[in-house]
């Protein structure tokens, strides 16, 4: 779990920027021998034909359907990522060289390509994998890279596996949505998904682990500034975010000196660090401080 200070909503989308350059990183239309990767087999699996015959590689009705919920406000990004974890995805693979050789005239020559999955950055320095509900819309963001079709489950546990923190669903498209690490292990495991915002057992836990007589009155659980995520033409929606994804309002009692006050938060943030229930339902934080008057 990552802690992090009070920020403003981001301004755009929240992670176009650095998903374009990482595809600008990905890979290149050719090899370090200058050779084309445009019209080589790179072997069985990578199309999305081989796993899904019948599939025209077009998303989902279901999904269409949630996400035009989702932006008219009629649906919670837990019912996005339920309805994703019953669709088919497409994860996008490039080509990287296992084995090269130097030419006799000194150039740099591919002998064998492996394929790979593309993985990206988060701004905090996580691992993320971008996964696609339209065929189109990965050849869009990515045009040489090839199309792997899969469940959303299994996609979830390679993710897991391959120490992704999060999925980022449709880069670059009107609606791009992450799936945050909670949420990933939930897909992985095929259960169902409750936001740490919204679940009343994330609260008890962390009222539970206030020290006695340290200050702290309460802790109250909403929704962090990062849940929040924008399409393309700058609409909000309530979800879809990169995080933070939860903000803990902590009420102190008046009077506390600074001295006192990094006392209290240091050992509640070492109980907080600690606890099984919040290290596994809660992805991200921001810590806000506030006084509690009695009326």
């Amino acid at each position: 779990m990552s802690n992090h200070h009070s920020s403003k909503p981001p301004a755009s989308r929240s992670l176009p920027a650095h998903i374009q350059a990482q595809l600008n990183s990905a890979g290149g239309e050719t090899d370090t021998g200058g050779q084309p990767w445009k019209g080589r087999n790179l072997g069985e699996g990578t199309s999305h034909r081989h796993q899904f015959s019948e599939d025209d590689g077009a998303r989902d009705a279901v999904i269409a359907e949630v996400f035009e919920k989702f932006v008219s406000g009629s649906c919670r990004e837990e019912d996005v990522v339920r309805a994703l974890s019953q669709c088919r995805v497409f994860v996008p693979v490039v080509a990287e060289v296992s084995h090269s050789v130097v030419t006799d005239e000194g150039l740099v020559a591919d002998k064998e390509a492996d394929m790979a999955l593309v993985s990206i950055q988060a701004p905090d320095g996580r691992k993320a994998l971008p996964v696609f509900t339209d065929v189109k819309a990965l050849q869009r963001w990515h045009p040489d890279a090839r199309p792997v079709a899969a469940s959303m489950r299994k996609t979830a546990l390679s993710a897991v596996e391959d120490g992704q923190q999060l999925l980022v669903v449709d880069p670059s498209e009107p609606i791009t949505f992450v799936v945050r690490r909670p949420a990933l292990w939930a897909l992985a495991k095929g259960e169902p998904w409750i936001p740490s915002y919204a679940d009343a057992r994330v609260e008890e836990a962390l009222n539970a682990l206030i020290p006695e007589g340290s200050g702290i009155v309460r802790v109250r659980a909403v929704a962090g500034d990062g849940v929040a995520s924008q399409t393309a033409e700058g609409q909000r929606l309530s979800g879809g975010g990169a995080g933070p994804e939860l903000k803990m309002m902590v009420e102190l009692v008046p009077g506390l000196t600074q001295s006192e006050l990094n006392i209290v938060l240091e050992e509640f943030q070492r109980r907080l660090a600690s606890d099984e229930l919040v290290g596994q339902q809660v992805d991200s934080v921001q810590l806000v401080l506030s006084m509690a008057y009695s009326s």
